[in-house]
């Protein structure tokens, strides 16, 4: 039986993990925008849940644009 070549292995593993880390970005940008927006929010609390809501969804989109400048970073350096 033929063995794979390491690089091989490697290069679909690198693949999959670009895969899920740009999936996990974009669903971290559409959750934080979708809080920002009032489209997912708490339905009980009134106007005081929704400026929490609204501020945790800054925190989400501020935090996953961290995220992948760190990504890149480490990823180039």
């Amino acid at each position: 039986m033929a063995k794979k070549s390491k690089n091989t292995a490697s290069g679909v593993r690198d693949m999959l993990n670009l895969v899920a880390w740009v999936a996990g970005v974009l669903v971290s940008l559409a959750v934080g925008f979708g809080m920002i927006d009032g489209t997912l929010s708490i339905p009980w609390g009134g106007a005081t849940m929704m400026a929490v809501t609204g501020i945790a969804g800054w925190v989400v989109v501020i935090l996953a644009l961290v995220g992948v400048v760190l990504g890149i970073t480490d990823k180039l350096g």
